[in-house]
């Protein structure tokens, strides 16, 4: 068969980009997907104890942008999440990202804002221009909350100290001085009624034919065989490249669940604070004495009504061969070596098209990775018409 686009990786930017060429302008495309199932790292499931579980960890879908909130919504309902999160340091929960009740929590007893900016103003670093992680965060609340909070989890996550890392790792975590006590800043923030994968079934039903789907399949098995125009590439860049210029650094990430029925969750009741939950929030992070660095029940998220529960704990890994890659690390080394396979690609540009997070050595987020593919999709057929 004869295709217009050759897509690898059925996650969100090459699903995004399928739908698209194929609903305006009629094109067709092969969806090469090495895993066994659609949505790439978002994919959820039920497990064997009926409860939704993001296979590959959490994934709170957020967006400022109407645009791909409406895109979206024609292939899923939305259930609002407001995704809250606590953080668990000397024996206790705190109130995370730091806010007016962090605050409070620190000083034993009720405050203000304007005591709580006085009190961070008192021990801020004067750095007007932050270079790296550690220096956003000092620059913003001072050594101590950056001792309890960020610095033992960033070394966990990245295994790189938070001073050798991009300013935006760090940067990306709000600082408040109010009640304000919700994890992140968008605008919209909620999950797919039905779920990811539902979303992406959705997505591959309303191309009719103009889509096909081959799962567990590497996409070089298939290249001498299939006929195509381009070629959409939403996997590793440097892999793309056979490592010309080295292997880009990446973390991977090991998944551990737990799940408790109803009778086992009694006793989890004083800690959790209500009944059916093993904890008190949708994640927990642990930066300092644990080898996880969070534990997710995202039953606290999705809002399904069920007895029982399950808990993942994640651990940050090494990316090794046979690893999935999760995230690409944000460092002047990282940048360097990008910097050349970027080169490549844009030579490459009128035959190949690197969409994603893993395709461009960005650290996303899923609505950026759409707005990338509808940006992309709207571009080329133009080009080929």
């Amino acid at each position: 068969m004869e295709f217009d686009y050759l897509i690898v990786g059925a996650g969100f930017a090459g699903m995004t980009f399928a739908e698209r060429v194929a609903n305006l302008f009629g094109q067709t495309s092969l969806i090469v997907e090495k895993r066994g199932h659609l949505g790439g790292n978002a994919y959820d499931r039920y497990d064997e104890h009926a409860v939704l579980i993001h296979q590959y960890g959490p994934h709170y879908f957020r967006t400022n942008s109407p645009k791909i909130k409406q895109y979206l919504s024609r292939f899923t309902e939305w259930h609002p999440v407001n995704y809250r999160i606590l953080s668990f340091s000397d024996k206790k929960y705190w109130n995370f990202p730091i806010n007016l009740n962090t605050f409070e929590q620190l000083v034993g007893r009720p405050s203000t804002s304007k005591e709580m900016e006085s009190w961070l103003e008192s021990r801020r670093e004067n750095i007007p221009s932050p270079k790296n992680s550690e220096e956003v965060i000092i620059s913003q609340v001072g050594w101590e909350l950056y001792d309890k909070f960020f610095k033992g989890y960033t070394l966990k996550q990245w295994k790189r100290h938070p001073r050798d890392l991009d300013a935006s790792v760090c940067g990306r975590i709000p600082i408040r001085t109010n009640r304000d006590d919700r994890y992140l800043r968008e605008d919209f923030q909620a999950l797919p009624k039905a779920g990811y994968t539902r979303l992406f079934e959705n997505m591959l039903g309303a191309c009719g034919n103009k889509v096909n789907v081959l799962l567990n399949t590497d996409y070089a098995d298939v290249l001498g065989s299939v006929h195509f125009h381009q070629l959409i590439y939403t996997g590793p860049i440097d892999s793309f490249y056979e490592y010309r210029f080295g292997e880009l650094p990446y973390r991977s990430l090991r998944f551990e669940p737990q799940s408790f029925t109803p009778e086992k969750l009694v006793e989890r009741r004083a800690i959790s604070g209500k009944e059916g939950f093993w904890q008190p929030a949708m994640q927990v992070n642990y930066p300092n004495d644990e080898d996880f660095t969070r534990i997710v029940e995202i039953k606290h998220a999705t809002g399904q009504n069920c007895s029982n529960t399950t808990i993942v704990r994640e651990y940050p890994e090494e990316y090794l061969p046979g690893k999935e890659p999760f995230y690409p690390i944000p460092s002047l080394e990282s940048a360097k070596i990008y910097s050349q396979y970027k080169a490549l690609a844009e030579k490459d540009a009128r035959k190949v098209h690197f969409i994603g997070r893993l395709a461009t050595y960005r650290y996303y987020n899923m609505d950026q990775v759409v707005g990338m593919a509808l940006e992309k999709a709207a571009q080329l057929p133009k080009k080929q018409c």
